[in-house]
């Protein structure tokens, strides 16, 4: 097969506009299982959303840009639906950066033969593709911006930033999260920001500079800014797709209020769909109500949904969506806060 014939259908994304998902949900809220937990985790989510105290935190993990969730993520940021966004560096450099530099996911086939893919410099992530000349134009993208920079410590939330500032001068105007959350002060923060290409790229900037000043990427103000967040919200909801390190960064803001002499409270709602199991101890299956033993997450709004995310995710979304809470949020400006607070 040629290559060109592997990398000619792009996956494409779902809109959370384009269906009404609130009569299955209601469906879903009479029924067992894994559809009531969905049920309620819509429900609970609208109850972040009309909450007029509440600072919704997203939290995103998995290849799941790739696999066509970037829209509705996007969706909900420019509709004031998301207030904080912490993620992995895939999700946010090697699929939404990379998409908003003019590059695509294709769609595969798991039964791929990967020595052939190898040999075309086609990269696998399940049944979805990806070009890695492409990629390496993203990592170096990365380093093109990091040597714009004044030398110095940066957290992940003030480099993204960067990023955004860099698509929102570019001329054209992409469909990306990074430059939606820039135009609009939304904090991204990615706490292992040098697992992606951005790591790449910032390995190519700081080789470049032996022995000279260069920029680096500090995990710790990342967590200072995210806690410093946290203690301006009188309240805060975490909507966890996935788990990993985000999931966790974000919970363990209330300990470290605490730690700083802090009086704040947990995380008032708390869903997360993921597939992981909490049977191992692994972060990504471990419960909400496990949480609440950490002092991390309230127990009365939070709800895990044992879905995978492609599936689950639509369906809650276009629910908030369609409800139309959204509307009479206000805009917090976390970046312009943060901003503020370091003068």
């Amino acid at each position: 097969m040629r290559r060109e014939d592997l990398l000619s259908r792009e996956v494409k994304h779902i809109e959370i506009d384009s269906f009404d998902s609130t009569p299955i949900i209601e469906a879903f809220e009479d029924m067992s299982f894994q559809a009531r937990n969905l049920a309620r985790a819509a429900k609970i989510y609208d109850q972040m959303i009309s909450d007029s105290e509440c600072t919704i935190i997203l939290c995103l993990s998995g290849s799941i840009f790739s696999a066509g969730l970037k829209r509705a993520v996007h969706q909900l940021v420019s509709h004031n639906m998301v207030d904080v966004v912490v993620a992995s560096g895939a999700v946010i450099v090697d699929q939404d950066f990379f998409e908003a530099l003019g590059f695509s996911h294709y769609r595969g086939t798991p039964l791929a033969d990967d020595e052939m893919l190898r040999g075309m410099m086609i990269d696998r992530i399940y049944d979805t593709l990806i070009d890695e000349n492409d990629l390496r134009e993203c990592d170096m993208t990365v380093a093109r911006i990091a040597d714009g920079l004044p030398p110095g410590s940066y957290s992940s939330r003030e480099f993204i930033a960067e990023m955004g500032r860099s698509l929102s001068e570019g001329g054209e105007r992409p469909e990306s999260v990074v430059l939606e959350c820039y135009e609009k002060g939304i904090p991204i923060f990615v706490p292992a920001f040098s697992d992606c290409s951005a790591g790449f790229g910032l390995v190519y900037h700081q080789s470049k500079r032996d022995g000279e000043k260069a920029i680096a990427i500090d995990s710790v103000k990342d967590f200072r800014e995210l806690t410093r967040i946290k203690t301006l919200a009188a309240e805060t909801g975490l909507l966890i797709i996935g788990g990993g390190v985000p999931k966790n960064f974000a919970q363990d803001v209330t300990v470290a209020a605490g730690i700083l002499g802090e009086a704040v409270s947990m995380h008032k709602y708390a869903v997360q769909i993921t597939v992981a199991d909490e049977r191992d101890g692994s972060l990504s299956g471990s419960t909400l109500r496990e949480a609440h033993s950490w002092g991390k997450v309230d127990r009365g709004s939070a709800q895990m949904v044992f879905c995978e995310a492609t599936i689950a995710f639509p369906l809650i979304a276009s629910y908030v969506y369609h409800a139309g809470n959204w509307r009479d949020r206000i805009p917090r400006d976390y970046n312009r806060a943060l901003e503020d607070a370091a003068k």
